[in-house]
């Protein structure tokens, strides 16, 4: 157990282990993971930051390494400045990180990738759901793992789950701290949690997903989201399980140097699917707007590619509902 009147002294220690980033407001609605010197400076209640907790580890656009024909060498950039505290961080990112880690560690390392995990500390934190949520549906809302602390606010106290050996040892450097759990602390969580899973309002049948998608094809539905899609690509930059980037060569004026860059890319840009001759696989809104709902209800080592965070909904300006899509799609006769 950790009292929240420690929680100042705590993040006071953290920052032995490196910059800790936190959620902060940055404005009206938005909120973003940035350094804090304090945990008294984050919102820790938050519903969510508009851009996942995922830029920590894929950089929305980074160099990979510069070149130099002259000496008929390159030079790799260094993937991390220093260890890093990620703290706050709510069960369904969490999630998302473990599936992106697949991608990234277990078919090959991306040592990039692989370096930043290896110097971040993660600390997860139980969260309250809004109208957007529905990690509950998508399996989620519970974090097992990927994590060294999880946060559990019961009131005057966290309920602290110890997720890794790096989170033994933080405890155990902060012993004085921390307490015991007792039986009230004990019935204080369960009733938390129940409290959180009976909040939720936003729901998505997932059974059989995948089959529904198979045989929506052909909707009407993709083409009446797709009139209103504006094709910016909002979804996928704010998406927690999104992995597509696109490489790209710079040459400097000298025709001598230049430099390689990873970025982010979206599905939801008409450019994405162009290919030589100037054919395009997804030319239309309403087949990227298609395409990109496949991917997210796809089963992956067992989930699907959605976590049920809810930023698409959120920040889409043409606020299409991505659960409404796919509750439409389960109502029309097949």
């Amino acid at each position: 157990m950790l009292e929240k009147e420690n929680l100042d002294q705590f993040s006071n220690n953290l920052l032995k282990s490196g910059k800790i980033f936190a959620p902060l407001k940055i404005s009206q609605d938005v909120h973003s993971f940035k350094e804090v010197t304090s945990l008294g400076e984050a919102d820790l209640d938050y519903s969510r930051t508009m851009i996942p907790p995922k830029k920590f580890f894929i950089s929305p656009e980074e160099i990979i390494f510069t070149f130099d024909k002259e000496t008929e060498e390159y030079y790799e950039v260094q993937a991390i400045d220093g260890p890093v505290v990620l703290f706050g961080v709510h069960a369904c990112d969490l999630n998302a990180l473990n599936l992106l880690a697949k991608v990234y560690l277990e078919s090959f390392t991306d040592k990039y990738y692989s370096e930043r995990r290896d110097n971040t500390t993660i600390i997860g934190i139980s969260c309250t759901p809004d109208e957007y949520c529905f990690c509950k549906s998508t399996g989620t809302d519970y974090a097992n793992n990927g994590f060294e602390l999880f946060l559990h606010d019961i009131g005057e106290k966290y309920f602290v789950r110890v997720g890794s050996l790096k989170g033994y040892q933080l405890v155990e450097q902060n012993l004085s701290l921390f307490q015991d759990v007792t039986e009230e602390d004990f019935s204080l969580y369960k009733k938390a949690e129940k409290e959180r899973l009976e909040s939720f309002t936003k729901s998505l049948e997932m059974s059989g997903l995948q089959d529904l998608l198979d045989m929506s094809y052909d909707s009407p539905i993709w083409g009446e989201y797709g009139e209103k899609c504006l094709s910016c690509g909002s979804c996928n930059l704010v998406c927690p399980r999104c992995r597509c980037y696109d490489v790209q060569d710079y040459v400097d004026l000298n025709l001598e140097t230049g430099e390689r860059i990873r970025k982010w890319y979206s599905c939801m840009l008409k450019e994405h699917g162009l290919v030589a001759g100037g054919h395009n696989f997804r030319a239309t809104s309403r087949e990227r707007l298609r395409n990109r709902i496949n991917c997210k209800g796809s089963l992956k080592e067992g989930m699907t590619n959605c976590v049920g965070c809810g930023r698409c909904t959120d920040f889409c300006p043409a606020e299409i509902d991505y659960v409404e899509i796919l509750n439409k799609l389960r109502g029309e006769d097949l």
